[in-house]
């Protein structure tokens, strides 16, 4: 009997130390959550920036080929007027 509770005591120490080598993994790795968490976040904000920055080069692209296409119009007309009064002054 005394030997039966001998070994239910080095039992009992045994899972005393490995209870706690769990606690202080569970700590570790829940520490490692964290910090992974935190550089979730931060990567989720700066693709946010870098879509919304995305998103103001679009615009402005739109507006410089709107800006070019009109400028493109306005060359054409003038070279237009230019041939007309070119030619209009061959015909004299």
């Amino acid at each position: 009997m005394k030997k039966i509770i001998k070994l239910s005591m080095i039992a009992m120490a045994l899972s005393l130390l490995v209870a706690c080598a769990t606690t202080s993994d569970v700590e570790n790795l829940q520490s490692q959550v964290n910090g992974l968490d935190t550089s979730v976040k931060q990567a989720s904000a700066d693709a946010a920036s870098a879509q919304a920055t995305s998103a103001d080069a679009a615009t402005k692209a739109e507006t410089a080929e709107a800006s070019a296409n009109r400028a493109a119009q306005l060359s054409q007309d003038a070279n237009n007027k230019l041939d007309k009064k070119f030619k209009k002054s061959m015909m004299k």
